[in-house]
């Protein structure tokens, strides 16, 4: 069983994929488009992703505000997560995404990246910060 990760913005997806045993999340790319309203070819990488890593399930980031509260970007992840779940026919999980972008980019200038060349990393890497935080929560649910 895997589990797929995705940071969902207007003009990008990050995709990232669990390991076999739901330990670690790793990178596999990020799926870009031309427009916000153009969805068809975005999901139909998603699910060419699905089949060729054997997902079991989704976990789609959920933006909401620093208050707790739902703006404009829930609403398109809302109905972002309804298209994912007709398209790829898996159970598709909210999780709550609040500071992955800023811990993405935090980890990034650790690592030395450029500030120029973040931009490019930044969204795999916050789909690998979602995951990883759902995988977290199921591991200590078991303890």
């Amino acid at each position: 069983m895997r589990i797929m990760g995705l940071d969902f913005g207007s003009k990008t997806v990050g995709v990232a994929v669990s390991d076999a045993l739901l330990v670690t999340a790793q990178g596999v790319e990020i799926i870009g488009r031309k427009s916000p309203g153009k969805l068809r070819q975005t999901l139909a990488r998603i699910q060419e992703l699905v089949d060729e890593y054997q997902v079991d399930k989704i976990v789609l980031g959920f933006p909401k505000n620093m208050n707790n509260t739902e703006g404009e970007r829930c609403e398109k992840t809302l109905e972002f997560k309804e298209m994912l779940e007709k398209r790829c026919g898996l159970e598709v999980i909210l999780w709550d995404e609040r500071l992955t972008t800023v811990a993405a980019d935090r980890a990034m200038m650790e690592g030395g990246i450029r500030r120029e060349n973040r931009k490019q990393y930044v969204d795999k890497l916050a789909a690998v910060f979602i995951l990883q935080g759902y995988l977290d929560s199921l591991a200590f649910q078991k303890e």
